[in-house]
């Protein structure tokens, strides 16, 4: 065997220490559990064989309290780049096998090395965060590594699309990394977020509460909205990531990627000509609509638990991405509130960061009423929202299908706030408010003195509905570009989005605004 075979050899045998990771004992724990390691979850994720690792041989430099003598292979996570449906995208995958995934000076330095790569290649970052959180041997050191990651997150939003997987524990000062990031998946009953733990939070207030009620998958999804998305397993979150990838472009200076249509582009829709209920109180499900005009059907939805008096969801019309924002009449009437308000705006500004047109569909009564919303700052957190319509450039569709009153009807991308194109079905209201407030308004003094006060009060809710319950009023003044028949919609959007594809449009010079958040 001659020199470069020994060579080789060495080579093999250190890769093969590190890639036993924290050993068989502490890998079989992980299979018993029906999670996956972090080079299983990554081969999951990147197309067959095309993952790359990088940084395998790193290692800590800690020296305290008998470190010196501890090995911790790869430092506690997996870095590297592969394509994803082809695509190149660059990530991480922390091992909690190699010292519970604990971050350290070195392990942060492998994360920024990515984050940076990533950036300058103009790729997406994904990170499988499966941590027990700061090392604490390392002391400020470990504490300068998150805080070096935070930084790139910041730098990296808005330029690169950055998602976050929580497979396991992620807490304390862990959980601001993915907080940072666009997107979180949480597995079900194996994954948690949080700043302070049970044990912590019974010591200090008495309350007692177990980890999956404090920060588990569906408590982030349905109740604080942190996350959006709880997945089924390891497996799942994976396979929805690629999912999520499909719709989105690599970078800031790309358009999201296209897919030729199977579904024609002139498909009518006679179903959506009696979807709308003849009476105005009653609900439908928003659903039936999105589903109806999308190509195939199919869309992508984040937050599905998270305020589900507004939707919003990726899909495709006429093979090109878009972003939908909607309010659900079967839920809380589709009122805007705080949550609401919240859950739009975000989708809105990752919408506009990353080129993808956006529809919205309005049917909206108002804003949810109560001293709870005005306690909670619901100016504030409305404001956000037309705010960041009123900032987004990219392609902006407006549908309104029955509902859309006040300041709400302005918050849903009116055309005073940017819409580019606004359609609305014959079955619109567009108005102040509702027929029956402004009856009561407007003729108080003629209805308390008529002879038959209920008489008058119907006759007047019946004039202002012929009046203003309906599209015409605004289409007259050019509010509303064109009054559609429901069925017509698809090739409609389909048509005006292909139209305002190639739209610019500039905002004044400033380093940035101060947004009411």
């Amino acid at each position: 065997m001659g020199l470069t075979s020994d060579k080789i050899q060495e080579l093999k045998n250190k890769q093969k220490a590190v890639m036993a990771m924290g050993g068989e004992k502490a890998l079989l724990k992980r299979r018993e559990s029906g999670k996956l390691n972090a080079r299983e979850r990554l081969n999951l994720l990147f197309d067959q064989e095309s993952f790359r690792e990088l940084d395998m041989f790193v290692t800590h430099r800690c020296t305290n309290f008998g470190m010196e003598n501890v090995e911790i292979p790869a430092d506690g996570v997996v870095t590297g780049h592969g394509r994803v449906n082809g695509r190149i995208v660059f990530a991480y995958a922390q091992d909690f096998t190699s010292r519970a995934g604990s971050l350290g000076e070195m392990q942060a330095k492998k994360i920024c090395k990515i984050m940076d790569m990533a950036i300058k290649a103009g790729a997406p970052v994904i990170g499988m965060n499966d941590s027990g959180g700061a090392r604490i041997q390392e002391g400020i050191d470990a504490l300068s590594g998150y805080g070096e990651i935070f930084f790139r997150n910041s730098a990296a939003s808005g330029v690169i699309p950055q998602i976050s997987a929580i497979m396991g524990p992620t807490a304390g000062g862990a959980v601001y990394s993915p907080a940072m990031t666009d997107f979180i998946f949480m597995v079900k009953e194996s994954s948690y977020m949080f700043i302070t733990g049970p044990n912590v939070i019974k010591a200090v207030t008495g309350e007692e509460i177990t980890f999956e009620a404090l920060g588990g998958a569906m408590t982030h999804n349905e109740k604080s909205g942190v996350a959006q998305f709880a997945c089924d397993s390891d497996e799942d979150a994976i396979l929805q990531i690629r999912k999520l990838l499909s719709y989105l472009p690599s970078n800031n200076m790309e358009d999201p990627p296209y897919v030729e249509p199977s579904d024609d582009k002139n498909r009518m829709d006679e179903s959506l000509d009696t979807l709308i209920p003849d009476n105005p109180a009653r609900a439908y499900n928003i659903m039936d609509v999105i589903s109806s005009i999308v190509d195939d059907g199919e869309y992508f939805e984040p937050h599905q638990y998270f305020a589900k008096n507004i939707v919003v969801c990726f899909a495709r019309l006429g093979g090109h991405t878009i972003g939908i924002i909607a309010n659900q009449p079967s839920f809380l009437a589709g009122c805007l509130d705080i949550n609401a308000s919240d859950k739009a705006t975000r989708f809105i500004r990752f919408c506009d960061a990353f080129n993808i047109p956006m529809l919205t569909i309005a049917d909206v009564p108002g804003y949810l009423p109560g001293s709870i919303q005005e306690w909670g700052g619901i100016i504030r957190h409305g404001a956000k929202l037309l705010w960041c319509y009123s900032e987004a450039t990219v392609p902006k569709l407006l549908l309104i299908t029955r509902k859309d009153y006040g300041g709400s009807y302005l918050a849903m991308c009116s055309r005073h706030l940017g819409a580019d194109m606004a359609f609305a079905w014959p079955t619109a209201e567009i108005a102040v408010m509702g027929a029956e407030g402004a009856a009561n308004i407007i003729h108080a003094k003629e209805i308390s003195n008529a002879d038959d006060p209920v008489a008058k009060r119907k006759e007047k809710i019946t004039e202002y509905n012929e009046k203003f319950s309906n599209p015409y009023c605004a289409a007259a003044r050019g509010y509303v570009d064109a009054v559609i028949r429901p069925s017509e919609t698809r090739p409609r959007l389909i048509d005006a989005l292909e139209a305002m594809l190639t739209k610019r449009e500039l905002r004044p010079a400033k380093k940035h605004g101060n947004i009411p958040v």
